[in-house]
């Protein structure tokens, strides 16, 4: 039947023959989404004008106009139907009759209808009152009538809500966020609501709506085919159970899918979520532009009435290199060339999640469209921010989604396509997989001060259920896959090894626990054979709780956890060895030696600086070997008090960060007499060029002499550029490591990193008169790991209690 005969049969025989051209229409398999619904909208305009036109009567000064999803044409087979009868007010009584005579039908017919009758002042007024029916109105659709009265009233409603925007807006914004606190998020829901969910149905009208106000606009890319996806899924879900529903329950996922012609219901849930990710992402950035439009506005004319005049330039402040700070935004530095710089998406979404900041929606696309990939294996700094940007805390969220709308996710991460808006039809689970996996992470940087490698720990969350998109247990199957992304990613050996057991044995300890008997010797010895060392037990015991905790409230309790605590203390006890003892220290080198018979000489510092321009030769490097990050430096200075606070900070003042430190005592050959302290570095700029080597040693030399207020420099800096910290991280923890040395007592530091923390650490150490005899410092992503061995001024282990003293004034000094 064509739409001309569907109409006809509307026209002709009233509301049955509607009904039945209805019915026809709704019954025709072949035609569905977008033509089925504008089909159904021309065939009701077309029965709805006959019911107008029939009861006017020479009636003027009238028109019936279709508002909210009508007007826009988008009628599901239950849809209401949302109508306004537009009059002049000359003739209230006949409004009235014909009102009457367009309604009654429409009840008959069991349909639902959303209906008012005003004048276009009366119209205006009320949605200058109630949001929603001004939103109803800017998809006004003129059906039947005086044409002039719908065209003014829209002209006139447009024209209010762009006056208005500035106060509207927020309004409407706090009515989604409202919402999506009371619906949730369409993109994780089992049983979503398609329309009133966060990145549903009516996300999508507020973003026409913002549109429409012309103060921001939503980006474009995929949004047209999202909410049509969301469509198609409401028409299935209407004509499936015959209501007009919204909620997506599980019972009725099934035929909704055969209804689309879908394979099952999870392909049907995945195809949901994918649409919803793209409103709500589409909803972030229209929101915060919004903000940023409104904030500009009611800054400028105090700026130019401060300035005299002119546009104000908008400031940017450097966040990484490569990546600044602008508006509120993390947007690219002028000089940063994404098709050049292999690390650049990378370290621009590390620098946002610290600072907690969003990536600007034009950094991230022009990143998407000209970066080239990463080579295999990694460069050592793309590695360490990704663990930076793991470790993050909650805004590695809005961060790793703003990737992963334009494709920069699974270009890093190929493997991640198939845990993509995997649904998890699991009460326990409130997440999909992929969601779940990033919540493990953000979960896992709050415990990374429990473990001695939290970047192990890091990348370990993001992958433990990634075989969960492939046949068979995802514990085997994510193994692999493990394997074969640690090794990309560029982790040695060893530690691909650690992060393959640790995501085949997620589950171990908590299974173990509540399901075996911890008394039996065999249960523990098995854990403890699997689990291999207690580095490896430490980083699973820590994955277990992240994991538990970002699967949903059910997963996780006192009770749960006194159990594998109690399991993981049994397997420690089964693990230990011999105790551990300080590290040998390794001969120095000729050119160490050089230097530290020259600073003995010369009773000064001496520096050596080497940037590594290019790969080391095959032959010398392991096989499966990282590169070290960043360059080298060595430093020999005699002995003396308060060399490690200067030195680290002069670093700081030259905005060096410092990926790992050694320091050792050396003693000088035979024929010398005396000690040097040799202390080697290896240091990135943390944005610009690395500072000269002469300019290190003089204020080095100031910093031992006393002549430079390094604390006060580092005060002043601060004070002056205030470093954004968006991340809350998990307090310092600073311990005395047991029995860790016959010769000294080894302090254990893990802190978050920040400018200043080794001279922090250090005048710390040196006020509670120990002495730094070797260090071992290591910063994975944003945490510090650091190991000091120290002595009493008589070059003997702290006593317990003077050494616990220590332990706790350092770390009160870091959590201050």
């Amino acid at each position: 039947m064509t739409s001309t005969d569907t109409r006809t049969d509307a026209e002709d025989s009233g509301p049955s023959g509607y009904a039945a051209a209805r019915l026809r229409l709704l019954q025709e398999g072949a035609q569905s989404g977008p033509p089925r619904r504008a089909a159904l909208a021309e065939l009701t305009d077309d029965w709805l004008t006959g019911l107008f036109t029939a009861g006017t009567e020479g009636l003027r000064g009238a028109s019936l106009v279709a508002v909210g999803g009508y007007g826009r044409g988008e009628l599901s087979p239950r849809s209401d139907l949302d109508l306004l009868l537009l009059h002049d007010g000359s003739d209230a009584g006949a409004v009235a009759a014909l009102a009457d005579r367009i309604w009654y039908p429409v009840w008959d017919l069991g349909l639902a209808l959303d209906h008012s009758v005003r004048t276009p002042a009366e119209a205006r007024k009320t949605a200058g009152e109630d949001l929603k029916v001004q939103l109803g109105l800017l998809d006004a659709r003129h059906l039947a009538g005086d044409p002039a009265l719908t065209a003014g009233l829209r002209t006139a409603v447009l024209a209010d809500w762009r006056n208005q925007a500035p106060k509207r807006l927020p309004e409407l914004q706090e009515l989604c966020a409202e919402r999506a606190e009371r619906q949730g998020e369409l993109q994780y829901l089992l049983e979503p609501d398609l329309k009133e969910a966060r990145g549903g149905l009516r996300d999508t009208t507020a973003l026409r709506a913002v549109a429409a106000s012309w103060l921001a606009d939503a980006p474009r890319e995929g949004l047209a085919d999202a909410q049509r996806r969301l469509l198609d899924v409401r028409d299935a879900l209407h004509l499936a159970t015959g209501r007009a529903t919204d909620r997506l329950s599980l019972q009725e996922q099934d035929q909704v899918a055969a209804e689309l012609g879908l394979l099952d219901a999870d392909t049907l849930l995945r195809q949901v979520y994918e649409a919803a990710r793209v409103v709500s992402y589409a909803s972030d950035v229209t929101w915060r532009e919004v903000g940023r439009v409104l904030r500009s506005r009611a800054v400028r004319p105090r700026l130019r009435a401060m300035l005299g005049g002119g546009k104000p330039v908008a400031e940017r402040s450097p966040l990484a290199e490569g990546v600044v700070e602008q508006d509120g935004e993390v947007v690219l530095a002028r000089a940063a060339r994404p098709e050049r710089d292999l690390v650049l998406p990378l370290r621009a979404a590390a620098a946002a999640a610290q600072s907690g900041l969003p990536l600007s929606l034009h950094a991230v696309r022009r990143m998407a469209a000209t970066a080239r990939p990463l080579p295999t294996p990694w460069p050592a700094e793309a590695r360490e921010q990704l663990v930076t940007l793991l470790g993050s805390g909650r805004p590695t969220i809005e961060v790793w989604e703003a990737l992963e709308a334009e494709g920069l996710i699974t270009r890093l991460l190929p493997d991640w396509e198939r845990v993509r808006c995997r649904p998890q039809r699991n009460a326990v689970h409130i997440w999909t997989v992929d969601r779940h996996l990033i919540e493990t992470a953000v979960r896992a940087s709050e415990l990374t001060r429990r473990v001695g490698r939290p970047d192990l720990l890091l990348v370990a969350s993001l992958l433990h259920d990634i075989g969960k998109g492939w046949p068979g247990d995802h514990s085997v199957a994510g193994e692999i896959i493990a394997r074969d992304v640690a090794a990309r990613i560029g982790f040695d050996r060893a530690d691909v090894a650690v992060l393959a057991t640790l995501v085949r044995h997620h589950l171990l300890l908590v299974e173990t626990a509540t399901r075996r008997d911890l008394e039996d010797p065999a249960t523990v010895r098995s854990v403890a054979e699997a689990v291999g060392s207690q580095g490896t037990l430490e980083l699973l015991h820590a994955l277990t709780e992240a994991d538990a905790l970002a699967t949903g409230p059910a997963a996780w309790s006192s009770w749960r956890g006194s159990l594998v605590a109690d399991l993981v203390k049994r397997v420690a006890a089964l693990l230990a060895g011999d105790d551990p003892e300080e590290p040998e220290a390794l001969a120095p080198t000729a050119e160490q030696e050089r230097l530290a018979i020259e600073a003995f000489r010369t009773g000064g510092p001496v520096l050596a600086l080497r940037a590594q321009t290019e790969p080391p030769a095959e032959e010398t490097e392991a096989p499966g070997d990282p590169e070290p990050l960043g360059v080298e430096l060595v430093i020999a200075v005699p002995d003396q008090p308060g060399v490690l606070p200067a030195v680290a900070g002069v670093l700081a003042m030259h905005r060096l960060t410092v990926r790992t430190a050694e320091l050792r005592a050396l003693d000088l050959p035979d024929d010398v007499e005396g000690s040097v302290l040799l202390l080697n570095w290896r240091v990135a700029a943390e944005y610009g060029s690395l500072p000269q080597a002469a300019r290190l040693r003089a204020d080095l030399v100031r910093a031992l002499d006393g002549s430079l207020d390094i604390a006060g420099r580092l005060a002043e800096r601060d004070a002056a550029y205030p470093r954004r910290r968006g991340v809350v991280a998990p307090p310092a923890r600073v311990t005395v490591a047991p029995a860790a040395s016959r010769h000294a007592t080894v302090i254990e530091v893990r802190a978050h990193d920040a400018p200043g923390l080794l001279h922090r650490i250090g005048r710390a150490l040196d006020q509670a008169n120990v002495q730094v005899r070797s260090m071992h410092v290591s910063t994975l992503g944003a945490n510090a790991v650091d190991a000091f061995y120290v002595t009493g001024p008589k070059g003997a282990p702290l006593p317990g209690e003077e050494a616990a003293s220590v332990a706790r004034a350092l770390e009160e000094t870091l959590r201050g």
